[in-house]
């Protein structure tokens, strides 16, 4: 294969079409399940690797219609989002929004101050992000809390890895849920100051299926 040349995120929904019109644009496909993603590989040397939204399952999926079945089972998961401005918990149930939490924290950046004064300002910091993750896990408790009874529901996680980690690990602690880290899922979102809206467009880009190209696609 050659280098890969960007990454492109396809709603489920629309992936046959996508699969489609590369066929249109370069030429016949063949299907590659070996790999430890599926692929179709065109004549023309153009190649899409798909990453499928949700935990790894099984092997790969061979064919479009299979890549389009496993690509829409992922419908039902958990969102974490947290950043220095705040923090946005959602359930997704049949990919849609079912439950949501969000607030808004201030947790100051570095300073340049030295001695004294940088100390006051670490302590200060470093309470601030205790105050945000603490918020943020009794959201991931009010909002998952029954859900995470499920152990099959997984975790997309984003913005500010440190205070997200930390969040779940408050969370996780003394429920029936157990270890929410172990929960995660490896693809984190990059994402603004969480807000509602900011939640809403990331129940879409959880799902997305990741559409790796070489540099001939």
């Amino acid at each position: 294969m050659s280098e890969p040349g960007r990454t492109v995120p396809v709603a489920p929904e629309r992936l046959a079409g996508w699969v489609q019109r590369f066929g249109e644009r370069h030429g016949d496909v063949r299907w590659d399940s070996d790999g430890a993603y599926p692929a179709v590989q065109a004549a023309d040397g153009a190649r899409a690797e798909f990453q499928l939204p949700g935990p790894r399952t099984g092997r790969p999926a061979h064919g479009l219609d299979e890549l389009v079945e496993q690509a829409g089972s992922f419908a039902g998961f958990g969102l974490v989002l947290v950043r220095r401005g705040g923090f946005a918990v959602g359930l997704v149930r049949d990919a849609q929004l079912a439950g949501s939490r969000c607030g808004t924290r201030h947790v100051q950046g570095q300073t340049k101050a030295g001695g004294w004064s940088q100390q006051r300002f670490a302590r200060r910091r470093s309470n601030q992000a205790d105050e945000l993750a603490t918020a943020a896990a009794q959201a991931v408790r009010d909002v998952l809390g029954g859900a995470l009874r499920d152990p099959e529901l997984w975790l997309v996680c984003g913005g500010d890895r440190p205070l997200t980690t930390r969040c779940l690990e408050l969370a996780g602690t003394g429920s029936v849920a157990g270890d929410l880290l172990g929960r995660v899922l490896p693809h984190r979102l990059e994402v603004p100051d969480p807000r509602l809206r900011v939640l809403k467009e990331a129940v879409g880009r959880a799902r997305s299926v990741r559409v790796v190209l070489n540099d001939l696609a």
